[in-house]
């Protein structure tokens, strides 16, 4: 059941947390010897901090079994550092690349280059790119649960992010399930674009060309729990091993833009304590992310857990003020439809009472499905059902 909720911030600290933590009646000081800032100090407080550090991240993928970074109880909130993995993952070492794409050396984080002498440790086989944060340990969450995470708010750590953009990335991929080979190629070499970011008029922005300012909506490309991984599922080719470029059933690399602060997402629990990751940050996308690049940038946010007892659901759904949000995901494009629709017929079935037939029809005249992201392996469209509409 999608819960009613409540985004009003928690103002004192309330308990004690691990070595991994620090306390947070007033913002945290994450701070490093290049860090710009190391947290957003206006967002809303909270009762725990998870910061970036090396000890607290993951690469490109969800360890069930790892140690939790904090331990919180249902209706505790949490602000969560997140690194971009530009600058991270790369062979170079940080300072020398990132200024070589124009970062000034102060607006790298020093997380990102302590996260970059840490790499040669973690083994890579069978995982993807992004620096993700976690495991957050939910007590009393069990398989059969659900678990709530409400978004309440999400800032920029850095005044910069990058995006990706080649001839063969993204929607032009020669494994991308569209591709022919007759289809014309750009004319363009690999390139990562800098992208610096400011406030205009009250609002954030990114600078895309001096003609061209995009506004910034932060999400977090990955909201996951611990997942059940099986060799031969998508992203997983060896044992107990999710590797994070597809989303699935536990959420993940989900993409979807619409996940911003205000927003409250829903996932099924797969292993005790749930075990909540988090990280991809971005700082704006268009649906699709079709370069395969959004503006990937390092982000905070702060989330309210909320557990759910013996509330199943089969997959992430989301809600909004407006609009409840059901994600269809698959290896194909048009059954990531299908599934959506039928992910939307089921809830109006169960939520709302109507017949499958009525459920149908309503799906067809008032809900809009949105692909939300198509180059991630497995895809996601999303069906929006109005609130409006209903009315009671």
């Amino acid at each position: 059941m999608l819960a009613s909720r409540t985004h009003a911030p928690i103002l004192l600290c309330v308990a004690a947390l691990t070595t991994t933590g620090c306390t947070a009646s007033q913002p945290a000081a994450d701070v490093g010897s290049g860090a710009v800032r190391t947290d957003s100090p206006d967002l809303v407080q909270a009762d725990h901090v998870v910061l970036s550090r090396p000890e607290n991240l993951n690469w490109g993928w969800y360890p069930i079994d790892k140690e939790p970074v904090l331990t919180v109880e249902s209706g505790e909130t949490v602000r969560i550092n997140t690194l971009t993995h530009v600058g991270a993952t790369q062979g170079e070492d940080p300072v020398t690349y990132l200024t070589g794409l124009g970062v000034p050396r102060d607006q790298i984080l020093q997380d990102v280059i302590d996260f970059w002498a840490s790499r040669e440790g973690r083994p890579r086989e069978g995982r993807s790119g992004h620096v993700i944060t976690g495991p957050i340990y939910v007590e009393g969450a069990e398989p059969g649960d659900m678990l709530e995470v409400q978004i309440l708010d999400i800032g920029t750590r850095v005044p910069w992010g990058a995006n990706n953009t080649s001839a063969r990335g993204g929607v032009f991929s020669m494994d991308y399930p569209g591709f022919h080979e007759a289809d014309p190629v750009l004319d363009i070499e690999p390139e990562r674009h800098l992208i610096r970011t400011g406030v205009v008029d009250g609002r954030e922005v990114a600078f895309f060309s001096p003609d061209i300012q995009v506004p910034l909506a932060p999400f977090m490309g990955i909201l996951a729990v611990a997942p059940d991984p099986v060799v031969g599922q998508p992203g997983v080719t060896v044992p107990g091993v999710q590797g994070s470029r597809p989303p699935g059933a536990f959420g993940g690399n989900l993409d979807v833009k619409d996940l911003k602060a205000g927003t409250t997402v829903y996932l099924p629990v797969f292993h005790p304590g749930a075990r909540f990751y988090v990280g991809d940050p971005h700082g704006a996308q268009g649906d699709g992310e079709v370069s395969g690049t959004a503006i990937e940038q390092s982000l905070t946010g702060v989330f309210r857990f909320v557990l759910h007892k013996d509330a199943t659901i089969s997959g992430p759904r989301a809600e909004t003020d407006s609009h409840y949000l059901i994600m269809g995901i698959d290896l194909d494009l048009d059954r990531a439809a299908r599934h959506a629709t039928y992910g939307v017929v089921d809830f109006l079935v169960r939520e709302k009472g109507l017949t499958p037939s009525q459920g149908l029809s309503l799906a067809s005249i008032a809900v809009d499905f949105r692909v939300s992201e198509v180059v991630d392996l497995t895809q996601v469209v999303t069906g929006f059902i109005p609130k409006d509409v209903f009315l009671r």
